[in-house]
């Protein structure tokens, strides 16, 4: 039976180191501070950012939302995103997606200043991440899963890694930071339009899997032994639960942990870290501005 890696519980621990840190930062005179952008009132986006908001507040960082209407125009978006960009209290910015069909996005995640952009999706930090320059804001996800190996003394050096999944968001600059010097991994990408995904998902000593399929991956699918680690979040219908219904992942879970050595549970594995990783990502922005209002 596999072990869980336990999400909450690393996150845990990470906050309360960042509180200290944060604390440091204030007794410096500086406090950090991450506004967020809504538009629309898709509920679950509300939920999620009000999720962010709290988790700085916890930590002690000023974290603020703004909420728009749905019908706000693409000039109305980004002259709140140029004041954000302006204000000196604010080190990160992020944007929250999905956005209404009639902003364009891409533009959008373009506009916020790189040295904001805590989300790690603005093309320079894309390109700074790419070729390992440390100035870079990772993209969260990509950022918590690493952090999880780490701190579950999960070894990579020379391990097959295979990912499911190829998004901008999370395959593609996991992918890039695993083969970098440091995790030396050897990594394969695959996606759910592979064909026989499961020759190759038999093969990893890793296995990530970012798609938004149910029970993509089965126990027939993984070789003993296998670390998985499952990015997925799927909502299914579930009468006893009060909300009606319940989170679950892209891994067959009970299925694939009888096989699996480590395993993440959805929720409570990757979803934490990515929210905490948010956090680290802001407290770097914070610490990079005071460098740079430090005289040379």
């Amino acid at each position: 039976m596999a072990r869980n890696i336990d999400g909450t519980e690393i996150s845990r621990v990470m906050r309360a180191e960042m509180a200290q840190q944060v604390a440091e930062l204030q007794a410096a005179g500086v406090t950090p501070g991450l506004s967020v952008v809504l538009v629309g009132n898709n509920p679950a986006s509300q939920a999620y950012v009000a999720s962010k908001t709290r988790a700085c507040e916890t930590l002690g960082m000023k974290g603020q939302t703004l909420n728009l209407p749905e019908d706000v125009s693409k000039e109305e978006l980004f002259a709140v995103i140029d004041r954000l960009n302006s204000d000196a209290t604010v080190h990160g910015i992020l944007v929250q997606l999905p956005l209404p069909a009639h902003l364009p996005y891409k533009a959008v995640l373009e506009h916020i200043h790189p040295d904001k952009d805590v989300d790690g999706f603005h093309p320079q930090n894309a390109g700074l991440a790419f070729v390992g320059d440390p100035r870079a804001f990772i993209p969260c996800t990509p950022a918590g899963i690493l952090e999880m190996l780490r701190r579950e003394n999960i070894p990579t050096r020379g391990k097959h890694v295979v990912i499911v999944g190829r998004s901008l968001i999370v395959s593609k600059p996991l992918a890039s930071l695993l083969m970098a010097p440091g995790p030396d991994a050897t990594v394969t990408i695959t996606h759910r339009h592979t064909p026989d995904l499961a020759a190759f998902t038999r093969q990893a000593d890793i296995l990530i899997v970012a798609v938004g399929k149910q029970n993509l991956i089965t126990a027939d699918m993984v070789k003993p032994g296998v670390v998985v680690i499952d990015v997925g979040q799927n909502r299914v219908p579930d009468a006893s639960s009060a909300r009606g219904f319940k989170m679950v992942g892209d891994v067959d879970f009970d299925a694939v942990s009888q096989v699996a050595e480590a395993i993440t549970p959805v929720p409570g594995g990757v979803g934490p870290m990515t929210i905490t990783m948010l956090l680290a990502n802001t407290l770097q922005a914070a610490r990079a501005r005071v460098t740079r209002s430090q005289p040379s």
